[in-house]
């Protein structure tokens, strides 16, 4: 690991030793020789340091132990390698309710399976969706999780209904916001909308993030300030 940047998983800074020893990188579990780590002591070798954004979403979630969707979705978003908009979110959306979702049903080998075809789905939810298709990728990412979690199908009765009737929740949520668009806010109401639908519909039931406060709104052009239920002042 020998960029200068803080760390990937945390963003905490990094530190240097004076002398080589043993870390495993907390994204794929391999050994290496390394005289860096960040504070927290979390270490990424060169390989992962290098991936792009959608296999680094997929590490992370692969390996998160987490059980709250909205405070992982955040703490990727936080991540240097995480674009303000981009179609990263549509695939971030489905990764970390699955990652969630299996970690409270502790089926990990699922997990990773699902992740996987999950981020096989989301590269044909393509950027510029939510304007150019009137379908925003991270609804359609709620959907995918739906899709996932259910084996859901085209020829599905019920798992069918289910998928749809999740993005089209999410859409409804973020329609009555309006544009233009913001990747964040949609990505953190859409875990919203699929955190509800879970209890009602999966008998699974999140850990909540309450007062949710956004980080990205001078990153944000388009920002609608103290239209967006996250803007900072509004909180």
């Amino acid at each position: 690991m020998d960029q200068e940047d803080n760390c990937l998983i945390c963003e905490a800074d990094l530190k240097y030793e004076d002398e080589c020893s043993r870390m495993i990188c907390s994204l794929c579990g391999e050994e290496y020789e390394s005289k860096i780590t960040c504070v927290d002591g979390h270490y990424i070798c060169n390989k992962c340091y290098f991936l792009s954004a959608n296999d680094l979403i997929k590490r992370i979630c692969v390996e998160s132990e987490l059980e709250n969707p909205l405070e992982m979705a955040i703490n990727i978003m936080k991540n240097q390698r995480i674009a303000m908009h981009g179609p990263q979110h549509h695939f971030m959306v489905p990764a970390v309710l699955l990652s969630s979702y299996y970690n409270l049903k502790n089926d990990l080998a699922m997990k990773e399976e699902k992740i996987k075809v999950a981020q096989e789905r989301a590269v044909n939810v393509l950027g510029g969706f939510c304007g150019f298709y009137g379908d925003c990728g991270a609804a359609v990412g709620t959907g995918i999780f739906i899709s996932l979690v259910t084996d859901a199908s085209p020829l599905s009765s019920y798992e069918w209904k289910l998928s749809n009737l999740m993005t089209a929740r999410s859409l409804f949520s973020l329609a009555h916001i309006g544009g233009p668009r913001c990747c964040k806010r949609t990505t953190i109401m859409s875990i919203q909308s699929a955190s509800l639908f879970a209890v009602e519909y999966l008998g699974i039931k999140f850990p909540g993030s309450n007062n949710i406060k956004c980080d990205f709104s001078s990153l944000n052009n388009e920002c609608l300030f103290r239209v967006c239920p996250f803007y900072s002042e509004n909180n």
